[in-house]
């Protein structure tokens, strides 16, 4: 099995800055893209950032100018640096992975962290 654990969340007062990780562990092959998806309240689960093997990168356009995402592949670790947080970034961020264990691939959800832009 393999579990993501995210890492990072908290309260942050709007302009401020937060930086999150997800490590992934288990019984790994391989690891293909890792990102980070966030749900507010009342709303649907949103893509933010993601990152394949080979660094490059996927942002959504609400955070492209302020974040940067990115990982260590030795450590199966993905990070999100967030920058001029904005109260609109409240949400539970969801770390993502799409991992290989033996010859299958499946995608695989971190619990969340909560980040809590105050204003």
């Amino acid at each position: 099995q393999v579990q993501l654990v995210e890492s990072g969340g908290g309260l942050v007062q709007a302009g401020g800055s937060l930086r999150l990780s997800c490590a992934a562990s288990g019984s790994i092959s391989d690891v293909s893209r890792m990102g980070w998806y966030r749900q507010a309240p009342g709303k649907q689960r949103e893509l933010v950032a993601i990152i394949d093997s080979g660094g490059g990168t996927y942002y959504a356009d609400s955070v492209k100018d302020r974040s940067t995402v990115s990982r260590d592949n030795a450590k199966n670790t993905v990070y999100l640096q967030t920058n001029s947080l904005k109260s609109e970034d409240t949400a539970v961020y969801y770390c993502n992975a799409y991992v290989r264990v033996g010859s299958r691939w499946s995608n695989y959800w971190g619990q969340g962290t909560q980040v809590t832009v105050s204003s």
